[in-house]
């Protein structure tokens, strides 16, 4: 993404896991933001647009983002897991960006996922919400259609940003309104925008970084 990105790896449930970071200017860190990618065996990979551009909305706005590449990606060891895997592998980089950063225990946690990361991303959030310092929760293109999204705990209402395209034809916006309606849930819909958000990408960062200075 730019020259201060670095390469990191992870030792996941299956094996080790790569993943990138990148760190906000100096004097600006905020906590750690780890960020989930879409489908793995639909291209899905760290170096998403989306998912880099999730990357630089955290940076701009003081937080260290970490990307990974789930089990069976790139150069991740394992093979797919029907998000059941995928789940144990973000826990994993989570609570190792948290030990490997000095102070983390004061630090704030975001997390982040586009699509199935987006799902992967609620399972984590849900897990996470009771004992940890969840600060932020970012959930775009959420695939509520193809998989079962875990509802956003009440208490986290406040910090969630949930994006959707309009026109989404791999997740219709339908799908994510009935997984919102019951909670309650507000959800941000971009007018004629479809799943990878193309030519919108600006527009994303921008929601995202005013939800991140909210």
């Amino acid at each position: 993404m730019n020259t201060a990105t670095q390469s990191v790896q992870f030792q996941g449930p299956a094996g080790v896991l790569e993943g990138l970071q990148d760190e906000p200017v100096a004097g600006a860190f905020k906590g750690i933001a780890v960020i989930a990618h879409p489908h793995p065996l639909f291209g899905g990979t760290m170096q998403n647009k989306v998912v880099q551009t999730l990357a630089k909305a955290f940076v701009q706005n003081g937080w260290r983002a970490i990307r990974f590449n789930f089990r069976g990606v790139g150069a991740s060891a394992g093979v797919y897991d029907e998000g059941r895997g995928e789940l144990d592998d973000m826990l994993s980089v989570i609570a190792q960006s948290q030990a490997q950063a000095p102070g983390s225990e004061s630090m704030g946690l975001a997390l982040a996922g586009f699509s199935f990361g987006a799902y992967v991303t609620s399972h984590a959030a849900a897990q996470l919400a009771t004992t940890e310092r969840l600060e932020k929760l970012v959930l775009v293109g959420t695939a509520a259609s193809r998989f079962q999204v875990a509802p956003v705990l009440a208490a986290l209402h406040d910090k969630t940003l949930v994006v959707h395209g309009e026109v989404d034809d791999t997740v219709p916006l339908a799908s994510v309104m009935d997984w919102a309606r019951p909670q309650s849930l507000p959800v941000t819909v971009i007018p004629g925008v479809e799943h990878f958000f193309h030519g919108q990408l600006p527009l994303l960062r921008s929601l995202v970084s005013r939800h991140l200075r909210a």
